[in-house]
């Protein structure tokens, strides 16, 4: 379902999966890691980007259509009854599926119907543009309802879960952090996360002692220096989503 985001700038209404909106209260558990595009993953991540459906993830992650490799096409035909604009063309020729991009809406309701991987949204969203675009979709998740947030700092891998490999946490285990704030969640992680040692035979120490490497003070930028997460949080108070100021207290 569409849920408007009250003073969105880069998104007016997010494509948020229904039974999210159906609940009367929200609760978040995530494990708090690092990620090649924003930096790291927490509360404002889980939340923006989990809870969005397939058409909200591309369009957060994506400035453009899908494109079809006809090398991979098996002409099934499969994805065309998804489309509901008109956006897919079939070539009965060539026996390939083409998209019409002046019709394409990119809900990417395409790409789960393809099981030959041929269907593919280029990522190429800026880094801070994706930040901004996810703040407003937790946003639009939270707002006005009752909520929890709970972050596990621990095996704070240097890349995604959603990778099939990972390599070595780059930081030591910190410990669960929670807060009825996201974002103040997500400051509160990062700070510890900024303060703590790298661990030894990481991602983190092996770019450290590159010869060369010009380290900037941060780690989730040294561990994966074409990330960026800072827009994320700014934004995020930007448009109210909640404070970056914080109390610490340890339990």
């Amino acid at each position: 379902m569409e849920v408007p985001v009250a003073g969105g700038e880069y998104v007016k209404a997010a494509k948020i999966g229904r039974a999210v909106m159906d609940a009367d209260v929200f609760v978040s558990l995530t494990h708090f890691k690092g990620h090649e595009l924003t930096g790291f993953g927490g509360a404002i991540k889980n939340i923006g980007m989990g809870c969005g459906s397939r058409a909200g993830k591309t369009e957060q992650h994506s400035n453009g259509q899908p494109d079809i490799d006809g090398e991979k096409c098996r002409g099934c035909k499969k994805c065309l009854p998804e489309c509901a604009n008109g956006g897919l063309v079939f070539d009965e020729a060539a026996r390939k599926m083409g998209v019409d991009k002046e019709r394409c809406v990119g809900c990417g309701r395409c790409l789960g119907a393809c099981n030959f991987d041929a269907i593919d949204f280029a990522q190429d969203a800026a880094n801070a543009d994706l930040n901004r675009r996810m703040a407003e979709y937790a946003k639009a998740v939270v707002d006005g309802r009752p909520q929890l947030h709970v972050s596990l700092v621990v095996d704070v891998s240097p890349h995604c879960d959603c990778h099939a490999e990972n390599d070595a946490p780059i930081l030591p285990n910190l410990g669960m952090f929670a807060s009825m704030d996201p974002l103040a969640l997500d400051q509160a992680c990062v700070d510890a996360c900024l303060a703590a040692s790298p661990l030894p035979g990481s991602k983190l120490s092996d770019n450290l002692a590159t010869p060369g490497f010009e380290p900037s003070g941060d780690h989730f930028a040294n561990s994966t220096p074409e990330s960026e997460w800072r827009t994320c949080l700014e934004h995020a108070e930007k448009i109210g989503l909640g404070t970056r100021k914080y109390e610490l207290v340890r339990m």
